[in-house]
């Protein structure tokens, strides 16, 4: 309402559709339900589509129709798209479906489910909720508990660090880089990619552990969101640890309704393909996201194709015997795979983003020479064009992000504080919010998913 009040309407009316349609869903049977679950499904999509899809496909329609000699004007809405509304439509369409499926009773109390749908550490950007998961928690008493609202504290300081001290610092290096791609080379797109990795996932994982955080602080229970991603091992493991609100959703209410893997080869392929098209396509109205979901789908397409001809390879050069080498392998290659991926997810539009792809190979040459003459740190800034300080201050905080992950392959970090003496807790949580206090950069950089 702050934002424009006039969209708190739209909430509104959706809320209501949801919600009486969720009733009449359970209320009937056989086909009549079904109409009642596509009025549904159709009002919330429909509200998308107008404010978050109607000017791209406008305009794709105008160039395919001039590309053929026809006339066909774009028509082009002036609307802002309502903060949260693509997490709200995924959020409401689970409950319906649920409902449908028999797997979820519907909600008979409107401020109960406007609640659900509404809940605020969530409702810009996720975790995209369950309604089995979620709903009966707001009927439930929720007591004072000192460990639960102290582990919550944690989280949500923990997260609030990712986001203004490690994703903003790198967003730096980032934005200086792709946002004049004429002045830079192969080296400086190498560096900004490898950083925009570490930042979207510093800076929605922040999110998601403040919105998860703040929840648990009040005594309500929010599934993870990340899963240290950046360890995964192949493409198909790194979409169980990324955004898994969003993976499982599209896993659960499209793939698997597609015909998962209990089909033919082809079809199976085929569904990985168009659930990873559509999953690009919802981050956003612009081709640079389609190839970007299209292009993941791709690889987990090529991994079932060369799954046996790796096998055999590792095999002949004797990885087998050498477990720990292997994985660091797989690890790597899975990370470079993923980083070339966010070059489009991160480029302003398609052209630059295939320009920074032919670049990449270019300005390598002369690095040992300059290596020699400058040292790393200054053949850093002359190469890539960016400041020493900031290259600095980046790699320090990637260390210990990295580092803490390697900590929490076995136990929670705040678990594992708990039964530290009080002086090391206690120090290390000022020290975290006088950094974040002194250092943090607000107000320049919001949550990246708050676009969608």
């Amino acid at each position: 309402m702050w934002f424009i009040p006039q969209y708190i309407l739209i909430l509104f009316v959706l809320i209501l559709i949801d919600f009486w349609c969720g009733i009449l869903i359970e209320n009937v049977k056989g086909e009549e339900s079904k109409k009642y679950l596509v009025i549904s499904i159709l009002a919330t999509c429909l509200m998308l589509f107008v404010f978050k899809y109607f000017n791209f496909f406008s305009s794709s329609f105008s160039q395919i129709a001039d590309f053929f000699g026809l006339h066909y004007p774009a028509k082009v809405l002036g609307l802002i798209l309502p903060i949260g509304l693509s997490f709200h439509t995924f959020q409401s369409l689970s409950y319906v479906i649920e409902v449908y499926k028999g797997r979820q009773k519907a909600e008979r109390h409107l401020g109960i489910y406007a609640l659900y749908v509404m809940f605020y550490p969530q409702l810009i950007a996720g975790p995209i909720e369950r309604p089995k998961n979620l709903l009966h928690q707001f009927r439930e008493r929720h007591y004072f508990d000192y460990q639960r609202v102290t582990d919550g504290l944690k989280l949500m300081a923990w997260g609030m660090f990712k986001k203004v001290i490690i994703a903003d610092c790198l967003a730096r290096s980032v934005n200086q880089i792709y946002g004049n791609p004429a002045n830079y080379q192969g080296p400086a797109f190498m560096l900004a990619t490898f950083f925009f990795a570490f930042q979207i996932y510093c800076d929605f994982s922040g999110y998601s552990d403040i919105a998860i955080g703040s929840a648990q602080v009040m005594g309500f229970r929010l599934m993870d969101n990340f899963n240290r991603p950046y360890f995964s091992k192949s493409t198909a493991e790194f979409w169980k640890r990324w955004h898994i609100s969003l993976s499982s959703w599209f896993r659960d209410y499209l793939y698997i309704p597609l015909g998962g893997n209990r089909c033919g080869r082809w079809r199976w392929q085929f569904n990985i393909f168009i659930t990873f098209l559509i999953s690009g396509l919802w981050h956003g109205a612009n081709l640079t996201f389609i190839v970007w979901g299209a292009l993941n789908g791709f690889y987990l397409i090529i991994s079932i194709w060369t799954n046996d001809i790796r096998d055999k390879i590792r095999h002949i050069i004797g990885w087998d015997r050498d477990k720990r080498f292997y994985k660091c392998w797989q690890v790597a290659i899975t990370f470079l795979l993923v980083c070339f991926a966010w070059i489009f997810f991160r480029a302003e539009n398609i052209g630059q983003a295939f320009y920074i792809i032919a670049q990449l190979p270019k300005g390598w040459a002369d690095i040992p020479a300059k290596l020699h003459q400058m040292g790393i740190l200054q053949m850093a800034h002359v190469k890539f064009g960016v400041g020493i300080k900031d290259i600095s201050l980046s790699a320090v905080l990637l260390l210990f992000l990295n580092l803490v992950h390697l900590f929490q392959r076995h136990k929670n970090i705040r678990h594992m504080l708990v039964n530290r003496p009080v002086w090391l807790r206690w120090g290390l949580y000022y020290a975290i919010i006088i950094i974040m206090i002194f250092f943090g950069d607000y107000g320049k950089n919001r949550f990246i998913y708050f676009q969608f």
